[in-house]
């Protein structure tokens, strides 16, 4: 039989120093080639990123707790159409995380004006026995019929419909979408208006964060070190994958009169143990436990250092037990210095028979290709763009990474709360797309509990994508960067094209921002790494 064991097999054991991570990319818009938008760890200026948005207000029904303001319905009273007979009082006071609250006293003439609008509409809907349709009917009859209590709680949702755009006149162009909340509760409404003719709220509404810079100019003239993983030098990397190629060419063989070589596949059962004086204390690694575990012993460079040279000789059917110390460089910080007992049973044993390395296989390993210099020389071509891709990604993560850390920002619960939701739903549908969830699963993935437990587990990665953000668009007002509008259309078209062609819905407005956002934020990019000084190390 042949086969190919590519790395992707490995990397669900924990052997392996790379530990596999979600992206946090939105999927709801195509990827940028052409101007190569932007990340930071999970970060991309794209779908995830909130907009501020100019706020129209409309009540939902009303309750006796706190409710939410939207900002999506089209009978929000515009504040210039709908004069009002007497001037709110509103207060407004500063607080916290870049919110504000807006305390409103909305004078006996305004709510006696929307208690007769209510009383009119009333007229017009009652059906009231012994009067005709839309004929005058007295008001303490219609009340009587009505109901006290419904014509008060129309009164006061009236008074707040008509009022409450007056009251945001303040923060218009600052208040953050679906942020506005009214918390004085509606029996306190009831009881002010009851008994003194007047209505008092309490508005908090998010604004848009104000960033500060540790310096005007911090941003300007970079000095920043990148850290190359040795993994992506691009002649390294075509070698592996030459020799991967060239590997798949060849039939794996049963292996009966020997142990384990370099250059062998074994399939072994792997399990691991904390190494303790104290018998009570060790404890299994579940990680590092494997059954039918594919090994290519040429791959000795990926795996725990040590773990191949214990088990060279290993026959089928055998078993070996060593000890191994996780590096204080391991990827995975829980196992660093991990001393570890490892037990490994090799279960079936296959060398590799390979036809001789000359140009008749050339066509194997690339289809098309007639001599393996020819294949030798385009895989190094599309290492070379890899690890130039990688590169610039790298580069883009440090100046992020960087400048995030020069700016202060009062991040508003709701920014907070929308990027860590877009952030966790990409996660879900790269979830979805690898793993094929079932709805109990994505149910249970998409609770409360679940998406809470994620915002607070990742506040800090959460707060530094904003961060970031902020500080991006900040550097692009500031410099007086410029979209080519040719450049936005296209790249509009494309991401539209892409939707329509995976059948989803979308909005073009937001569609537009978003693919907006992304272009800007690669023109900063750019425009900082041209003023950065960078230094590039391999670790």
């Amino acid at each position: 039989m042949t086969m190919e064991l590519c790395t992707q097999t490995f990397t669900r054991v924990l052997l392996f120093n790379n530990p596999s991570s979600f992206s946090s990319s939105a999927l709801l818009l195509r990827a940028n080639t052409s101007t190569r938008p932007f990340k930071s760890n999970s970060f991309k200026l794209s779908s995830l990123t909130p907009h501020i948005h100019l706020f129209q207000p409309f009540i939902h029904h009303h309750s006796s707790s706190p409710f939410k303001v939207s900002a999506s319905s089209s009978v929000a009273v515009d504040a210039e159409k709908d004069r009002l007979p007497a001037d709110l009082i509103v207060t407004e006071t500063e607080e916290s995380n870049s919110r504000v609250r807006l305390h409103v006293e909305v004078p006996p003439l305004v709510c006696e004006d929307c208690y007769n609008t209510v009383i009119a509409e009333f007229t017009k809907q009652a059906k009231i026995p012994g009067f005709r349709p839309g004929k005058k009917v007295p008001e303490s009859i219609l009340i009587s019929y009505v109901g006290k209590k419904n014509v008060q709680g129309a009164t006061i949702e009236s008074i707040l419909k008509r009022t409450l755009s007056h009251a945001m006149e303040s923060v218009t162009g600052r208040a953050l979408q679906d942020s506005v909340r009214i918390v004085t509760k509606f029996s306190d409404m009831e009881e002010t208006y009851s008994s003194l003719g007047f209505l008092r709220y309490d508005v908090i509404v998010d604004v848009a964060p104000e960033i500060k810079w540790i310096s005007d100019n911090a941003y300007k003239n970079l000095k920043i070190v990148v850290e190359l993983d040795s993994d992506i030098d691009a002649h390294k990397a075509s070698e592996q994958v030459f020799r991967r190629r060239y590997k798949s060419t060849g039939a794996l063989k049963v292996v009966n009169d020997r142990g384990l070589q370099v250059g062998d596949v074994a399939v072994v059962d792997i399990s691991a143990t904390t190494i303790d004086q104290d018998e009570s204390k060790i404890v299994n690694i579940p990680s590092a436990e494997s059954k039918g575990f594919n090994l290519d012993t040429e791959d000795g460079d990926r795996v725990l250092p040590g773990f191949i040279d214990s088990i060279i000789g290993i026959r089928r059917g055998e078993t070996k037990s060593f000890p191994l110390v996780f590096p204080e460089t391991w990827k995975q910080e829980s196992l660093r210095g991990v001393h570890a007992q490892f037990t490994v049973e090799c279960k079936e044993l296959f060398y590799r028979d390979l036809p001789d390395l000359d140009d008749s296989i050339a066509d194997k390993l690339i289809p098309g290709c007639t001599t393996v210099e020819q294949v030798k020389d385009l895989l190094l071509q599309k290492c070379l763009e890899v690890e130039q891709t990688a590169k610039e990604q790298a580069t883009d993560n440090a100046i992020l990474d960087q400048i995030s850390k020069m700016v202060e920002v009062d991040i508003p619960p709701s920014l907070f709360e929308e990027q860590g939701r877009q952030l966790y739903g990409g996660n879900l549908l790269e979830m979805q797309a690898k793993y094929k969830l079932n709805e109990q699963q994505l149910a249970s993935l998409s609770s409360p509990k679940a998406v809470n437990e994620y915002l607070e587990h990742q506040r800090e990665n959460i707060t530094n994508l904003i961060k970031q953000n902020l500080a991006v668009g900040d550097i692009y007002r500031r410099e007086n960067l410029q979209l080519a509008t040719e450049d936005l259309v296209k790249e509009v078209e494309n991401s539209i094209a892409e939707f329509k062609r995976q059948n989803q819905e979308y909005d073009e407005e937001r569609v537009k921002g978003q693919v907006q956002e992304i272009l800007e934020g690669a023109k900063v990019l750019e425009w900082l790494r041209e003023h950065a000084e960078v230094q590039y190390i391999t670790r």
